[in-house]
């Protein structure tokens, strides 16, 4: 069966996150390791880790993945705020490895509007740092971004020239609809002079085999209109014959899947429903 997940809350513990995917119907789990609006991070518990792993593997609920807090820049122009990045996803990586998770999906931040050209090698050089100094061997996954306030990497040629650069075994990416869509990217024809094939593209850069995970959202706004707002499956301005395109093609059908969507219970939540709706579109 498709791995078909989403990211769910922690209250309570880390393995109510497990029951809470069980009762949507999903079998695959992203969470945060804490609050992803605060720097703190309480220092990591094996036993309380290991707890999760074993619960979750048990009952089928695979692969798990981490998502990093919002307050990550790695390119900030604000050295303390750098520092402090690197500092959360070293203790990221370390906790998504001591969960056996299949990655940390990481916005790695905004270029503050000096350009991807004028950030892109303290990038490079930040990554292999963390990579030297983080423990385990988890995967750190880049995702793309909707272009909005000079977030990187809504442009796929710089995931492929980060990729490149970096050159780890740990480091991969995740391809989010919603912001791949207000992008400009889109894998069926659109009304739109700008569109960007997103299949030539992932050939182009040679992102097959690197994309670990799909984040699949819906979107509050048209396309390409650089906006990151997600919206439930089926109810935003993403075609249903554009996820079924993404999801079941011959390259990516294998890839799992997670969803960031709110739900239609007022929980802010991914539901029952939006699983349903994306076990109709996958085969």
């Amino acid at each position: 069966m498709r791995r078909v997940g989403a990211h769910l809350s922690t209250a309570g513990g880390y393995t109510k996150a497990v029951d809470r995917a069980i009762d949507i119907g999903a079998n695959a789990l992203q969470i945060f390791s804490g609050s992803p609006r605060t720097w703190k991070r309480k220092p990591i518990n094996n036993e309380e880790l290991q707890e999760l792993t074993q619960y979750a593997f048990s009952k089928d609920v695979r692969p798990l993945f981490v998502h990093a807090l919002y307050l990550v820049n790695l390119v900030s122009d604000n050295t303390e705020s750098v520092q402090k990045s690197k500092n959360v996803i070293i203790h990221e990586l370390e906790f998504t490895s001591k969960i056996q998770g299949a990655g940390l999906v990481v916005h790695v931040g905004s270029h503050q509007g000096r350009g991807w050209e004028a950030v892109k090698e303290d990038l490079f050089l930040l990554l292999k740092n963390i990579f030297s100094e983080a423990s385990g061997d988890a995967p750190f996954l880049i995702e793309n971004s909707a272009g909005q306030k000079g977030k990187l990497h809504s442009d796929l040629g710089e995931v492929r020239e980060t990729l490149d650069a970096v050159d780890s075994p740990r480091l991969g990416w995740c391809y989010d609809t919603c912001h791949g869509w207000a992008a400009g990217y889109s894998a069926t024809e659109q009304d739109d002079p700008d569109r960007q094939d997103l299949f030539a593209a992932l050939e182009k850069y040679d992102l097959w085999d690197s994309l670990k995970c799909i984040h699949v959202n819906d979107s509050r706004d048209p396309f390409n209109s650089h906006r990151d707002r997600h919206e439930n499956i089926g109810e935003g301005s993403i075609p249903a014959e554009e996820l079924a395109a993404i999801l079941n093609h011959p390259k990516l059908k294998d890839v799992p899947i997670i969803t960031e969507v709110p739900g239609f219970d007022g929980k802010k939540s991914p539901d029952a429903e939006n699983i349903s709706r994306l076990r109709n579109i996958v085969q």
